[in-house]
């Protein structure tokens, strides 16, 4: 039960420092003047120029490391950061990471079952609000 506690508290601190960054973001580029706009990471388009450190944290840490370790398929990690996201209600970050999820293999039936699933843990209005979300990144009416 202590290792249930320890690990969810990592999950929720992980899932805190997660952002608003796109699928396929996975290093650091810091933008020189006259730079590309399109070959920079989503986190340097966010917040680069306000907060470089934290983008390039992004980029080189969160998306550079801790999404490509081995020990669990980007597949789960979908699935956990949008149980996450969806639990902390964080809906600015649970858009992009909907669409990333779907990217890496999590079907639309098995995410709107978690969101499901979540309203008995979360709570009812962090479902709803995550169903609003979902029906709008997966172009449902």
């Amino acid at each position: 039960m202590k290792l249930m506690k320890q690990l969810l508290g990592n999950l929720m601190l992980s899932a805190s420092m997660m952002l608003a960054v796109l699928p396929g973001v996975v290093s650091a580029q810091t933008p020189t003047e006259g730079d590309d706009k399109s070959r920079r990471s989503r986190a340097q388009q966010l917040m680069g120029a306000t907060a470089p450190k934290l983008a390039e944290l992004t980029d080189d840490v969160l998306y550079g490391d801790i999404w490509e370790r081995p020990q669990l398929s980007k597949r789960d990690r979908s699935l956990i950061t949008v149980a996450a996201l969806i639990a902390m209600n964080r809906p600015d970050q649970l858009r992009s990471h909907l669409a990333r999820a779907r990217q890496n293999g999590v079907t639309e039936d098995e995410l709107i079952e978690t969101i499901t699933h979540l309203a008995f843990y979360a709570g009812w209005p962090s479902a709803v609000s995550a169903v609003a979300i979902a029906k709008d990144v997966f172009g449902r009416e």
